[in-house]
């Protein structure tokens, strides 16, 4: 008896991506009517997913296409939040510019930052930056003068011209185009030459520098764009909550974002915006047992590296190809 016949590589990209446009459909039908068919409570949840998604995009660029570990994430997050926040409530500019400037802090902050660490490796980069973040922290919950310290700080609403934004209806339309241009930054980086650049020096330092790389140089660019992006999130925050407190800014929002890119998949932009919406849905229901959050979180790690090491989408569509190979 003849074997049956298997699909072509080219069927198969054909059909995936035939159910990536479905998807893509159906997740813009989603987007414009959630705020019309849905509670304030709801749409406060998709501006969170949403602003999720743009912070696994910074993690995105640094560990996925330039392959250096980083336990800064949330340290940069916050810097776009005070920066933003304070810039839009020392000068009355459009809110759009004060997100501008939170990410050009975080930024700097990243190439000065990346410029020190990255010339570490391995578990002492990782080291190196999760002492950074601790030490912000203590900045974001002791610098009484500039963030009000352990009080917390209390953001002014959102304005674009005329328009204040006073809930989270009004600002989810601005939440939701910034996500896209976040998503259409990232497209565009990993597209590009630079982008590859990225991808050569995670790959093999000792090829990228045969290529003509400047190894350091490319990896402290992506350190700084990942800060920037996370700053930009931060921004994002900003559109639709009226206060920050440092303790939501601690260690465990980095690991929380890092479950994120790892659930959905290291190395791929879709999956770290699958990894965010999922596993963001998954963090506000383990809300009701917060002593739990930290042993669950690493649980899933865990089993995710073990078994689905290629991400939650990757092992959905690996179990999919077998099924209809009759594997």
């Amino acid at each position: 008896m003849s074997s049956p016949p298997l699909a072509s590589p080219g069927s198969t990209r054909r059909a995936l991506s035939g159910t990536a446009l479905i998807g893509l459909v159906a997740a813009a039908i989603v987007a414009v009517a959630l705020p019309v068919f849905t509670s304030g409570y709801v749409v406060y949840i998709a501006n969170l997913l949403l602003v999720f998604v743009v912070l696994c995009l910074g993690l995105h660029i640094v560990i996925g296409e330039t392959g250096q570990f980083s336990m800064a994430h949330a340290a940069f997050y916050g810097i776009g939040i005070y920066a933003s926040a304070l810039a839009n409530r020392a000068v009355d500019l459009p809110y759009p510019f004060a997100m501008l400037f939170g990410a050009l802090v975080a930024g700097a902050v990243g190439l000065f930052i990346g410029a020190l660490a990255l010339r570490m490796r391995d578990i002492y980069l990782a080291l190196a930056t999760f002492a950074f973040g601790e030490a912000m922290q203590w900045v974001f919950a002791n610098w009484d003068s500039v963030t009000n310290g352990p009080n917390g700080l209390r953001i002014a609403p959102a304005r674009f011209g005329p328009l204040e934004i006073l809930s989270d209806k009004q600002a989810y339309p601005f939440v939701l185009f910034f996500c896209l241009l976040a998503i259409g930054f990232t497209v565009v980086i990993s597209r590009s030459r630079l982008g590859r650049a990225f991808r050569a020096v995670r790959e093999s330092e000792v090829a990228a520098m045969a290529m003509g790389i400047d190894v350091r140089r490319t990896r402290v660019i992506g350190f700084g764009l990942s800060a920037a992006v996370a700053g930009f999130a931060g921004g994002m925050f900003g559109l639709f909550q009226t206060f920050i407190h440092p303790d939501s800014l601690g260690f465990q929002t980095t690991i929380l974002v890092l479950t994120m890119v790892v659930v959905g998949g290291l190395g791929s932009i879709w999956g770290a915006i699958g990894g965010a919406i999922v596993f963001g849905l998954i963090s506000e229901v383990l809300r009701q047992a917060p002593q739990y959050q930290e042993i669950i979180y690493g649980a899933i790690l865990m089993l995710f590296m073990m078994y689905a090491p290629h991400g939650l989408f990757a092992f959905i569509g690996d179990r999919i190809r077998e099924a209809r190979h009759g594997r």
